[in-house]
Order: C-alpha cells, then structure tokens, then sequence
C-alpha cells in the first residue's frame, strides 16, 4: 500500500517520530519519504529499520535518537520563540515541498505566513562591489512593492543588501546553522530586524554552527523556496552558481545581472546568461517572466507521486543484495540502470537499495541517483 506524504495530518506523536527519523544517522530526505511511503507513518518505520539496516551488514551502525533527546529538542525550539514546520502540513512551503530533495522537518522563528507568498530568490557575492550592492537593493524593493518575498542566505554583499531593502515588505533568511545562530556575526542586527518583521528558516538543530557542508543545504531551500533565483555577482565557482544551478533542477527560473568582463564578480553572471538565463536590468524584467508562474501556481505537492515504493516483494533479496552492490560505485548512477542490470523486479532492488542506505553503505542522491559508501 502507497501512503500520502502530504495528505496525513499529524499528532504530536507522529511529529515527535518523524523528527527521530530524519535525525536517525543513514537517514537522509528522500531516505526518509521512501520510508514513510513503505511503512505509512514514522512510527512505523521506526520499528523496523533496524532490521532493515541489519540485511545490508555495513560498517556504519544505525542509531536512533531516544525520544527523550528529541523531546528536549523540540521543548528548545519552543522556548527560543521558534516552532517546527513537517512538509505537508501548513504552513510548510509548498513550493518547497514540491521538491525532491525537501527537508522533512524546518525551524522557523518569525513570521510563517510569509510562506504563503510568492517569494524570489536573491543571491551574489560576498565581495560585492558597491554597484552590485545598489543594483540588489534597487531590485529587492521592487520585489517587494510588487507583493513577493525575497529570499535569501543572510551573508555579506549581496544577500545583505538584499534583506535590508526587503525587510519593510517581507524577507526570508535562509541560513545554514541553527535559526539561534547568527552568522556572519556583523548581520546580528540585520537577523534581529528580519527575526521581528520577517522570517528566518533553516533545517539544522539549534545551536548547529554553519559548516561548509551545510551550505549546499542551505543554498536548495532559497532555490527551493522561490519561483526564480536571482544572481547578482557571482565569480566562477561561487556557492551563488550552485544555487543558480539547483534552481534550474528543480523547474526554477533563473535570472542574472549582467557585469563587466573585466570583473571577475560578473564571471559566473554574464556565464549563466550565455547559458540561457534571463538578462536581468530591473525587477520589471522578472516580474514580467513570472507573470504566467504566478497565475499558474507551482504544482500542488499533494497531487506529487511519491517516489516508487520499495515495497515488499516476493523476490528473495539476499539473493540480489551483492549483484546490486557489485553494481554500484562512487559515482552517483541511476536507479533506472541499476534495476536494469540487475534483471530483478523493481520492487526487489527498491528494497535492497533501501536497506543498503540504512546500513551505512550507500547514499541516496536527487535525481533519482544512488552512489556507493
């Protein structure tokens, strides 16, 4: 049986379980939705991924947190001002939710209702000149006038200016640590003013200070948020390129400010227009492109099909388990091959892949993509 994600409504206990899943190690967002989907509920699932882990015999044990470290977790949330947003229920952001890779579980202290307006995306350098400074404010307030949000990741430069110019008709800071932490520790009074008039999300545990692993994450829930993503500065390389690109993954548009060739900051700007994105002047010229995206809203994330269920099947999976395996590697591979060369029904190496996951041997991956450990 295939369960809804997006259609249950939550008790407290199953919040409390799904929040258990996601911070359950091997379990990542899409780890997690398959699960849900096989099992119907967390607690469900719960019971029976340590048996799951078990089949796969990796190195890398499976550890649950108790419901007592969770418990506190969400008391912490609570008394910092802040409150827990599970995908599919209100007033997590659809949009988001559409998306394959979504965090299961936010953290969000402001004002929520802001997710339930159109938003763009706006990113750039950290090292931005004055100019590209100017040019973002101009635009982000005129964003605003025209009733969008802007998003953003509370950095230097770009985003700063930003935030700053949005703050007055709404803004979002998207941020790669806990919603307590404030970094850069210059923005402390920039995250005050957006932690009063706007909103401030991220999936990490409170007090997780940003690693630079955690900014990819980071980077997905400000593309993931918006209906397009604005570049303003943004030298080859740059962690703004890698949120233009996950915008473009995930159905986006993309948008950017044109430079001097002579500026490296306009590098990775004047390149993502040669490949396609939308010359941007003005916010008129974005406000036109989403005309049709805004009367067409983003797809409902309850009409979504999950993805395919590793459900349980006749085959015996010990018996695909090192055929599977021998065909993976570290590169990320779709699932779509390894079904095929495996000649096993899908359910069989669903379940096998599954099962490796949660043994600690190989990692999920969007795109439909699985890599060895």
């Amino acid at each position: 049986m295939t369960f809804d994600l997006f259609s249950q409504r939550l008790d407290g206990q199953e919040k409390l379980a799904r929040l258990r899943l996601i911070r359950t190690s091997n379990v990542g967002p899409i780890t997690f939705k398959h699960l849900i989907n096989r099992y119907g509920s967390a607690m469900a699932a719960l019971e029976e991924i340590p048996n799951l882990a078990s089949k796969a015999g990796g190195k890398k044990k499976l550890v649950i947190p108790s419901k007592a470290s969770v418990q506190r977790e969400i008391d912490a949330v609570e008394a910092f001002g802040g409150v827990i947003l599970h995908i599919g229920e209100d007033p997590y952001p659809k949009a988001l939710a559409a998306t394959e890779d979504a965090p299961p579980v936010l953290f969000a202290v402001g004002h929520t209702h802001l997710l339930e307006k159109d938003s763009i995306g706006i990113v750039g350098a950290r090292n931005a000149s004055s100019v590209g400074m100017r040019i973002t404010a101009d635009i982000a307030r005129d964003l605003g006038a025209a009733d969008l949000v802007v998003a953003s990741g509370l950095a230097r430069g770009v985003d700063t200016a930003a935030h700053y110019a949005a703050v007055e008709t709404g803004t979002i800071a998207c941020v790669a640590g806990g919603i307590d932490i404030v970094y850069p520790k210059e923005n402390l009074d920039l995250y005050s003013a957006i932690v009063e008039r706007g909103l401030v999300i991220g999936e990490m545990p409170l007090g997780t200070r940003p690693q630079a692993r955690h900014f990819p994450r980071r980077n997905r829930l400000i593309s993931g948020l918006s209906l397009g993503v604005l570049v303003v500065e943004a030298a080859y390389k740059s962690g703004s390129l890698i949120t233009a690109r996950l915008a473009g993954e995930q159905g986006r548009e993309v948008f950017a400010v044109p430079g001097s060739p002579m500026d490296p900051r306009a590098k990775g700007t004047n390149s993502l227009i040669q490949n396609g994105a939308k010359l941007t002047q003005s916010a008129g010229d974005i406000i036109s492109e989403l005309a049709d995206m805004r009367r067409r809203p983003l797809a409902d994330p309850a009409e979504l099909p999950l993805f395919a269920s590793a459900a349980e099947t006749t085959v015996d999976t010990d018996n695909i388990r090192n055929v599977i395996i021998d065909l993976l590697s570290p590169t990320p591979t779709p699932i779509d091959e390894i079904i095929r060369h495996a000649k096993s029904e899908a359910g069989a190496v669903l379940a096998v892949l599954l099962e490796l996951e949660l043994g600690g041997v190989a990692e999920r991956h969007p795109g439909n993509r699985v890599s060895l450990l």
